[in-house]
């Protein structure tokens, strides 16, 4: 009897430790401590696509003027330097050419000689002609003089003609500006003989008032660019913000070199950008109206798996989802979650599925500058409705 209470004794105790652990383990679940993770809700909006590319500041179609000597010739003048301002009008550069002297003057002594040569077949006609009236002369005397008064007359053309063309070289040797603009290159200084090539320019003249972009899209990109879409400029410098632009070319052609596909952007008005500046746009593609749409911080990238951590009783459910296209800022959602889910945009790092969460305190401040976008909006709505009525009034 004595061993058969010890057994219940002990079996007893046993059960009873068994209880206290599997009550102490329930405690462990149920006092487990919360992950802080902020927190945003998805909503129905239109969402516009964004394609990045990467661009050189360079001058419009027209808006570059670059010196090249029309012969070999020695530089007289340059009157302007590196960076200086001219007026269309004003001289560039001033040549001398040795070689379009000469020729000026040959060619002037051909037109004389010329002229001289129909002065003489003209006065031979007249005289077969006036022998022929009297029945001296052969007709075939006067048709002869005939011949050679055509003759002599396109000889004279063509003396005019090569005259012409020698002056134009001539007058070449004098290059006044275009138009407006700055002096962005030199170089070559009075003095220098230069060859008539386009490798030895002498002189770069840009108009600032007429820059644009020329950018390189991807080619998979290639397809979603417009003509007339409008485009930015990201991570520009402090004293040049919010540059806009527009698509002015459509792409055509793949660049072989790169693989991409070379596309001009005209910008919205004037900028300070230095000619040659490589910069970074962003330009608006395809458009989503009403659909749902998260922060882009929201998704989460495993592989080729994507997902959307939604907080529902506290805890963090895991969801697969798809997405659609993305503008940087946000992402659209095709299938997965719905508007007015509360999704996890910081602190899901590592965050096992059905994990307790507490939302992170609101920032005073954040809240304040909320409130006071909110306040700002209703006082434009309230000022939208009642101009109207004002206007009603005024006109009564």
């Amino acid at each position: 009897m004595t061993r058969a209470r010890a057994l219940q004794g002990a079996l007893c105790l046993c059960l009873l430790a068994g209880s206290a652990c599997r009550e102490q383990a329930s405690d462990d679940i149920e006092t487990a401590t919360a992950v802080t993770v902020t927190t945003a809700t998805a909503e129905r909006a239109t969402i516009r696509a964004v394609v990045h590319a990467t661009g050189i500041v360079s001058p419009a179609p027209g808006a570059e003027f670059i010196v090249v000597a029309p012969d070999a010739a020695r530089i007289i003048a340059i009157p302007h330097a590196f960076g200086e301002r001219v007026k269309q009008g004003d001289l560039l550069v001033q040549f001398e050419i040795p070689a379009s002297a000469a020729e000026v003057q040959k060619q002037t002594a051909e037109v004389t000689r010329a002229e001289a040569g129909l002065q003489n077949a003209r006065a031979a006609q007249t005289r077969a002609q006036g022998l022929l009236d009297r029945g001296i002369a052969a007709r075939k005397e006067v048709e002869d003089t005939v011949r050679a008064v055509a003759d002599a007359e396109a000889a004279l053309t063509q003396a005019n003609v090569a005259l012409n063309a020698a002056r134009t070289v001539e007058h070449r040797s004098t290059v006044e500006a275009p138009f407006d603009g700055v002096i962005s290159q030199r170089t070559h200084n009075p003095g220098d003989l230069v060859e008539a090539a386009s490798s030895d320019s002498v002189l770069r003249l840009v108009d600032l008032a007429r820059l644009e972009v020329t950018a390189s899209i991807p080619l998979p990109d290639a397809t979603r660019i417009r003509m007339g879409a409008m485009a930015h400029l990201v991570n520009t410098p402090t004293e040049t913000p919010d540059v806009e632009l527009t698509i002015k070319s459509q792409p055509t052609a793949v660049d072989p070199a790169t693989g991409t596909v070379p596309v001009r952007l005209g910008f919205a008005r004037p900028v300070n950008i230095p000619v040659g500046t490589p910069v970074q746009i962003e330009i608006n593609a395809e458009e989503h109206r009403n659909v749902v749409v998260v922060p882009a911080a929201a998704v989460v990238h495993e592989g080729e798996d994507v997902a959307v951590f939604v907080v529902s009783d506290d805890k963090a459910h895991r969801r697969p989802v798809h997405i659609g296209i993305a503008d940087g800022t946000h992402v659209e959602i095709v299938d997965g979650i719905n508007a007015g889910d509360t999704v996890i945009v910081d602190g899901h790092a590592g965050l096992p599925d059905e994990a307790p969460v507490t939302d992170a305190p609101k920032d005073k401040d954040e809240d304040k500058d909320k409130k006071d976008d909110k306040d700002e909006k209703d006082d434009k709505d309230k000022d939208a409705k009642s101009t109207p009525a004002a206007e009603k009034d005024g006109a009564r």
